[in-house]
C-alpha cells in the first residue's frame, strides 16, 4: 500500500476531486497555503494500493495544469527603498509525494 500526497493549485483542486471521486479513488482534502507565493493550495492525501499509483498519478496530471502569472516580489526586504516588480512565475501543476505505508487500519 501506497500514501500519496498531491498539492494541488486551488484553481484545478475541484477537477481534481471530481476526478478521483469519480474514480472511487478514498481521499481526504486539506486546505493548505505555498510557502514562497502565499496562495492557496490543496493537498489531496489518499492510501491505495501499489498497482492503483499510476492512475492516481495520472489522473492528477490530467486535471492540473501548469499557468504563468505575474506575481509582484516586494524587494524592500532585501534592500530598504527598492521598488517591487513583477515577476512572471509557474504556478499550477501538481507536486505529488508517494510513500510506502507500513501499517494500515481501519478501526
Amino acid at each position: 500500500m501506497k500514501m500519496i500526497f498531491a498539492i494541488v493549485n486551488n484553481d484545478d483542486a475541484q477537477d481534481v476531486m471530481s476526478a478521483l471521486s469519480k474514480a472511487q479513488i478514498p481521499v481526504t482534502k486539506l486546505a493548505s497555503t505555498g510557502g514562497f507565493l502565499l496562495k492557496g493550495n490543496t493537498t489531496f492525501i489518499s492510501g491505495v494500493e501499489d498497482e492503483k499509483v499510476d492512475g492516481v498519478i495520472d489522473l492528477i496530471r490530467e486535471h492540473s495544469r501548469r499557468r504563468t502569472q505575474l506575481t509582484p516580489i516586494d524587494y524592500s526586504q532585501f534592500n530598504p527603498g527598492m521598488v517591487s516588480y513583477p515577476v512572471e512565475v509557474t504556478v499550477g501543476g501538481a507536486t505529488i509525494f508517494v510513500m510506502d505505508v507500513e501499517k494500515f487500519q481501519k478501526v
